[in-house]
């Protein structure tokens, strides 16, 4: 069934897990091909480190996007055979590959190696130690902008992931974002704590990464889109292959525009929210946006039949 109000909302990185999409691919031969095709595509068992780990490999930024990438898409394979199909798609991040993945704009090899080298490119953007982000939480998009303002003298400290209206992630050097923590504190943010991130992502710090991937994403065939895909960097939908290629290389220095995103949804009809990948990130951001909208996840077998049986009963 494709209805009019379902939106398929698919993870970035920080939602890995040692063992994520090892059920899916136990239980649905689509799910098990998805994992073997991501293998063949990269030249190594990506499938064995997303099924036994060791976390500290799964954690490398090169890894964990193409494993996030192949889990997501395993998930929404499985879903799509089951006959569920969106009206939208979106995916935080490097989750918008996956949501282009699932509006068949870009292959899932093309995308799979695409991540990788996205990646791989982020972590040599900026040396270890140059860049740091921070969850900032309780205080305005227009309080956190003016902080990190403030905070750069001279260094970059930008907004990064614009996440609810609980959670706003800056990013940038380190020595502006440990003044933006204390300046936060100080003008009273609820919360202001760096993340144990491997690089400043979303920031003009990521501009030699873009750079690299521009060439990548010029090269690939990029087809339309079969439903919209919000894309991160302007909260629109992209109904072509051009926007969609422009999209995912502005995405990388841009920041995460997710609430304007989901709202954008939310006032084009979307009611029922599925989280299509591993982790519960994008179900908790979704509470703190609108509780009011059902928000699923289908990240394993019990969450798959859960969901299954919510959205035969929301049918009938």
């Amino acid at each position: 069934m494709t209805n009019s109000s379902i939106t398929f909302l698919f993870p970035g990185q920080g939602s890995q897990s040692v063992g994520m999409g090892k059920e899916l691919a136990q239980n649905h031969a689509v799910a098990h091909q998805t994992f073997e095709e991501a293998d063949e595509a990269l030249g190594y068992k990506l499938s064995d480190l997303c099924f036994e780990g060791p976390e500290e490999k799964l954690k490398l930024t090169e890894i964990t996007q193409p494993a996030i990438l192949t889990a997501s898409v395993a998930a929404w394979r499985v879903l799509h055979e089951k006959g569920i199909k969106p009206a939208f798609v979106a995916g935080h991040s490097l989750g918008e590959y996956s949501a282009h993945v699932a509006a068949g704009t870009l292959s899932f090899a093309d995308a799979v190696r695409t991540v990788r080298n996205r990646g791989k490119y982020m972590q040599e953007a900026v040396p270890v130690g140059v860049g740091a982000m921070a969850a900032i939480l309780g205080m305005s998009l227009t309080q956190v902008s003016k902080i990190a303002a403030e905070s750069a003298a001279g260094e970059v400290c930008q907004a990064a992931n614009i996440n609810s209206p609980e959670q706003i992630v800056i990013s940038g050097n380190t020595g502006a974002v440990a003044r933006a923590i204390q300046l936060a504190a100080e003008r009273g943010a609820k919360k202001a704590v760096s993340l144990p991130v491997s690089a400043p992502f979303h920031c003009a710090l990521m501009q030699p990464a873009q750079d690299r991937l521009a060439v990548d994403l010029r090269a690939l065939t990029f087809e339309n889109p079969s439903c919209p895909v919000i894309c991160n960097v302007d909260a629109t939908a992209v109904t072509s292959p051009e926007a969609a290629r422009d999209a995912l290389i502005r995405q990388v220095t841009g920041a995460v525009r997710w609430e304007e995103s989901v709202r954008q949804l939310i006032d084009g009809g979307a009611a029922l929210f599925i989280e299509v990948g591993p982790g519960k990130v994008l179900w908790g951001l979704m509470r703190q946006i609108d509780r009011s909208k059902t928000c699923l996840t289908v990240g394993d077998e019990a969450s798959l039949q859960k969901s299954l049986t919510n959205l035969s009963v929301s049918a009938a």
